[in-house]
């Protein structure tokens, strides 16, 4: 553990999906450790707006059920199949855990949304990066049907779903694509803002 290279484990996270998983499950000790790294995620004025919901067993595969159902109602032309059907309920049910990803706006409103969101988003990729290290793949899903997500689970006053966390291990010798473009077309070198 003290021999990771913060560099490869950035390079090295990828999007593992739900078909990938194998059937190891994740230990509710190495669930606690992640959940402790992301703890550690920065927070403005220290609001620590992440919240998680640990859904595991019954509770992901009616996870599964509820977001087929609502994605069923959501469709205007009704024209879900049950291949996309059995796909919603797979990817609960191929998962080890699913993390429901919440955030609790600050009561007092004292910072913008954006940062709350943004601090949440740092927790799940200290989540994601720990996940990296032990080789347990992820995939952030974030559905339309997260809107309704109060029907299946009530949140608190304030407290937003912003998706699902689905994790699981897989296969290492899975083969992991990189596509990204050159950091030189996203960066611009300011030295001097006169010129």
């Amino acid at each position: 553990m003290n021999n990771i290279n913060v560099n490869d484990l950035i390079k090295n996270r990828r999007s593992i999906y739900p078909r990938q998983f194998n059937k190891i499950e994740i230990s509710d000790d190495i669930i606690q450790l992640l959940l402790e790294n992301a703890n550690f995620a920065p927070t403005h004025k220290l609001t620590q707006p992440w919240r998680f919901k640990v859904l595991k067993k019954k509770a992901k595969i009616q996870l599964g059920e509820f977001l087929s159902t609502i994605y069923v109602e959501n469709n205007p032309l009704k024209k879900s199949t049950d291949i996309k059907l059995k796909k919603i309920k797979q990817k609960c049910e191929d998962s080890s855990v699913v993390l429901m990803i919440c955030m609790q706006r600050d009561k007092n409103n004292s910072i913008p949304e954006w940062e709350e969101i943004a601090s949440t988003a740092m927790a799940v990729q200290n989540i994601w990066l720990s996940c990296s290290q032990f080789g347990i793949g992820c995939y952030w899903s974030s559905p339309k049907s997260i809107n309704k997500i109060n029907e299946l689970i009530k949140l608190n006053e304030g407290e937003r779903c912003l998706g699902f966390l689905y994790m699981g291990y897989f296969d290492q010798n899975t083969k992991l694509n990189y596509q990204r473009n050159s950091i030189d077309e996203k960066v611009e070198w300011i030295q001097d803002f006169k010129n």
